[in-house]
């Protein structure tokens, strides 16, 4: 991907300088940090077997052809390669994961990863850390805190990620869950996830449907049958999304991605208004399963089903014909079933996650490889989740480092937080994990977990940045929508800030990196290989070990500046915010 200028209509609130470019690759926006020393050279970072065999005519028996050799094995994966490949399957590489995926191979680490057990669960941590009380009803305590404790701490690595990703096509956001215990709704969502993850689309796409966070966020909750009398018609906001965003989206599509057309050219509608008023009326009778304001354990439940708020008679969608006998829930699963069947599933869902995973802009190619793995695991079952994920991080193009404008991702601000905290084993002694939400542009990331401002995410997928080279080349870099000049010298404000002291009671340990410090070149060099996966040239190595150097280290304390210095530099440079 190449770099480009973010732009935004909102003023900004710190400005930024316009970024340098380079030729091949996507370049993120640069701007100077706030001086700290050797802090303020920032900017500096700113520059990535045959046989034949014959027979003769003697009558002799011929000779047996000789066996074939056999195909050496692959070679281990390098360092830089193992870091590269964790920085995508999970949020960073620690010195114990690049040994583990260098001896294992990356399909054995991903085995191992797929049987992982992870950390106890959102709900029943927040419901022991005593959060399930009534001054907490109307409010989101305690949900930052263990989204956080599990992004950065749970030792099921791909799923976590995996997890963050899903968050971010189904889209669930407390800026809009106006409803008592709404805190516990967002907690059993995520679980949700994390317990499907590794299942099938049809699993996922059931639980994302009837759980109470989406049955709130999109109204499919309450939502009830139509009354002539009153005027009254089923609520279309579920139908809508559930179809648009979650399973087939708005045109027909190619197994590759790309849409079909018509006869004129224009791309073919997925359905209708007429199609998704019937969806609603399916999506009908739908309600928390024993609501209480005591407690909020009926929000673990899927929503349960009220047959006398249920739209009577029979319905069609798409192709399939729902008779008047069944019941909310068979009319349901009829739905679910159709949708997870469409052709278009497999090619609008498996490039999203490689958006999410891999690479902002997947060619057709791609998409078509991971689409058809969708369809077909290679034991006939379709939408196997951990066979698509393995098709994601394993494919060609994800294994090797793209060299075009539009190959490689801008790295999401949340991502680089966790990869920085996972990189330098942060810690919360009374597991308070007191980081809060980190969504003002400004002073934080701009960015935080499940606070998205919209069902559309904080960026949409096939977001192009306008007046730009990406948009001229009609790139697309979803990323970049929360890119501008308030973001840029937010992030780098407020990461300089967090790598100096932390946050909260969550704190960093350097240990390995001290080691290093008197060494200002080894220093920048194990940090390129742990934060950028290798993806640092030379020159920015020795541009940033150079400002590194001017940092006395003759004390403690000038060590400590060093390696602090040194990761802001390493984490502001272009080269490492484009993930290649």
């Amino acid at each position: 991907m190449i770099a480009e200028d973010c732009t935004d209509q909102r003023p900004p609130l710190a400005p930024a300088p316009s970024p340098p470019r380079e030729a091949g690759g996507l370049q993120a926006p640069a701007t100077a940090s706030q001086p700290q020393k050797a802090l303020s050279l920032a900017s500096l970072a700113a520059l990535s077997a045959c046989g034949g065999g014959g027979g003769g005519d003697s009558g002799a028996a011929p000779a047996p052809a000789p066996a074939p050799t056999p195909a050496p094995p692959p070679a281990p994966p390098t360092e830089a390669e193992a870091a590269r490949f964790l920085a995508q399957a999970s949020f960073a590489a620690s010195t114990a994961e690049m040994a583990k995926v260098q001896a294992q191979g990356y399909s054995a680490w991903l085995n191992e990863q797929f049987a992982a057990t992870g950390s106890q669960g959102h709900f029943d941590w927040m419901v022991a850390k005593g959060y399930a009380v009534e001054a907490n009803k109307n409010n989101f305590n305690g949900v930052d805190n263990t989204l956080w404790r599990k992004l950065l701490n749970s030792p099921d690595l791909l799923r976590q990620k995996v997890v963050l990703a899903l968050s971010e096509i189904f889209v669930v956001s407390m800026a809009g869950l106006p409803v008592a215990w709404a805190g516990f709704a967002v907690a059993a969502y995520v679980d949700m996830l994390e317990q499907r993850a590794f299942g099938t689309f049809r699993e996922l796409i059931e639980g994302v449907s009837l759980s109470n966070a989406m049955g709130v966020y999109l109204n499919m909750r309450g939502n009830r049958k139509e009354d002539a009398k009153t005027g009254r018609v089923p609520d279309e906001n579920y139908a809508r999304e559930l179809m648009q965003l979650f399973t087939i989206g708005l045109v027909e599509l190619n197994l590759d991605g790309t849409p079909v057309l018509d006869a004129a050219g224009k791309p073919k509608d997925t359905y209708t208004q007429a199609q998704i008023s019937e969806l609603a009326r399916v999506l009908t009778g739908w309600e928390f399963d024993g609501a209480s304001a005591t407690d909020p354990a009926f929000m673990k439940k899927p929503m349960a089903h009220l047959a006398a708020r249920f739209s009577v008679g029979p319905k069609k969608v798409l192709s399939a014909d729902v008779p008047a006998t069944a019941t909310g829930p068979e009319a349901l699963k009829i739905v679910l079933d159709t949708l997870a069947n469409h052709a278009n599933v497999g090619p609008f869902f498996s490039r999203q996650l490689i958006q999410r995973l891999v690479a902002s802009n997947p060619s057709p190619a791609y998409v078509q490889r991971v689409a058809a793995v969708f369809n077909n695991n290679g034991q006939g079952q379709r939408g196997d989740l951990k066979a698509v994920i393995r098709a994601v991080l394993l494919d060609s193009e994800a294994r090797t480092p793209g060299s075009s404008p539009s190959s490689g991702r801008l790295r999401e601000p949340i991502q680089r937080f966790i990869q920085w905290g996972r990189s330098f084993g942060v810690s919360s002694p009374t597991e308070l994990w007191n980081i809060g939400d980190l969504s003002n542009p400004a002073s934080r990331l701009g960015q935080s977990p499940l606070r998205s401002p919209s069902v559309f995410n904080f960026f949409r997928p096939g977001y192009v940045p306008p007046n730009s080279q990406l948009g001229t080349a009609q790139i697309t870099a979803p990323e970049f929508q929360l890119c501008n000049e308030s973001t840029v010298a937010g992030y780098l404000n407020y990461m300089q800030n967090v790598i100096a002291n932390g946050t909260g009671e969550v704190k960093p340990s350097y240990t390995a990196e001290l080691a290093l410090a008197a060494d200002a070149l080894a220093l920048v060099q194990r940090l390129a290989l742990l934060l950028a996966g290798g993806g640092l040239s030379p020159t920015t190595v020795n541009t940033i070990a150079t400002a590194v150097a001017t940092i006395n280290a003759s004390s403690d304390a000038g060590k400590l500046n060093r390696v602090q210095a040194a990761i802001l530099l390493v984490m502001a440079s272009p080269e490492y915010l484009i993930q290649k």
